[in-house]
């Protein structure tokens, strides 16, 4: 049995991550850390898991964490997680991260676009972007996995069988997301009220998002070429799940069936990106719960442009759910082990 320590138990990625871990077949949870429930039982956090989870919640001893375990899971804000890397490679260990600190190539990037100092850049070299579909084999050799954003993960799935065959013109990517509230985490805030969420949809940090980056990164390795493109994110009124409408200008004549095709045969082998047949398109109540990625791909003949909907639970194969399966990959487990799950409906 893998041994396992999270840090950061208690936000929402937190939570979901303990669930999946506690029923996983070859991975035994040891350590929960958490900032402001410490000597709680944690199902006194997540009432939901009474009687499933028998854990306290421990302040975070770090080298006494890492020591007891075998991988290390950290669902921190960016910026947290950098000492957790350190500390995890000096022990020899792994780590899945969460948050932003370990997705970047770049360190400069990281730093423009969170404004904080990348104290661990020397790790950068050996750490991994957590994206099975893209980087399995590197994936199985890592220490460090930056397990990717939310809407990075849709966008970039959504978009890499386009970009790896150039039929896009990179200048015309546009990317427009919805988001569920679950996205902004469990810390209150006034834009996360009931009465500021409910019965409303807006945009956000139009031009500015920090997830910007990080999909143009991964597009432009995926291209060979430098991408920029337009990401607006919108938060709308639901618990969880990710939406993302993309457009872009073809650069040669292709009629849908084509596409699906290509579609088809890029992730024909991947268990979680399953693409929807003529006549359905994704949506987010078909993936909540579940580690799954649901695309569709339709060409629009009288403007030339292509139009790809992808849908994911922003909280599993968002984040909980795709650490799990990088944690699968590492350890030469099922992939599927403790993420086999077609979720929840209605």
């Amino acid at each position: 049995m893998v041994k396992v320590g999270i840090i950061g138990a208690t936000g929402y990625a937190g939570s979901e991550l303990v669930k999946i871990i506690h029923a996983h077949p070859k991975a035994q949870l040891k350590v929960l850390t958490t900032k402001s429930y410490a000597g709680k039982p944690f199902w006194e956090v997540y009432p939901y898991l009474y009687k499933y989870i028998d854990l306290t919640c421990e302040k975070l001893d770090l080298p006494a964490l890492v020591e007891q375990v075998d991988v290390v899971f950290t669902a921190l804000p960016h910026g947290h997680a950098m000492p957790v890397g350190a500390e995890v490679i000096r022990q020899g260990k792994k780590l899945i991260d969460l948050g932003a600190d370990f997705r970047f190539k770049d360190y400069n990037q990281y730093e423009k676009w969170y404004q904080v100092e990348h104290t661990a850049r020397e790790l950068l070299e050996q750490t991994v972007y957590g994206l099975p579909e893209l980087y399995r084999e590197k994936i199985k050799r890592a220490s460090i996995i930056g397990n990717p954003g939310c809407y990075p993960t849709s966008a970039i799935l959504g978009l890499a069988p386009l970009v790896a065959e150039r039929l896009l013109d990179p200048d015309t990517l546009i990317i427009d997301s919805k988001s569920g509230v679950s996205g902004a985490g469990r810390s209150p805030s006034v834009g996360t009220l009931y009465c500021e969420v409910n019965e409303n949809i807006r945009a956000y940090n139009i031009g500015l998002h920090r997830h910007t980056p990080e999909i143009e990164q991964e597009l432009s390795a995926v291209f060979g070429q430098a991408i920029k493109l337009s990401f607006t994110p919108h938060l709308t009124p639901m618990n969880r799940g990710i939406l993302s409408t993309m457009y872009g200008k073809l650069n040669r004549e292709m009629d849908t069936g084509a596409l699906r095709e290509l579609y088809d045969t890029f992730y024909e082998t991947e268990p979680f990106v399953r693409v929807l047949p003529p006549g359905m398109l994704p949506q987010t109540k078909a993936v909540t719960g579940s580690n799954c990625c649901d695309v569709a791909v339709t060409a629009d003949p009288r403007t030339g442009r292509v139009v790809v909907t992808s849908a994911i639970d922003n909280l599993i194969k968002g984040a909980s759910g795709q650490a799990v399966q990088n944690m699968n990959i590492i350890y030469g487990f099922d992939e599927a082990a403790g993420i086999d799950s077609p979720g929840m409906y209605p």
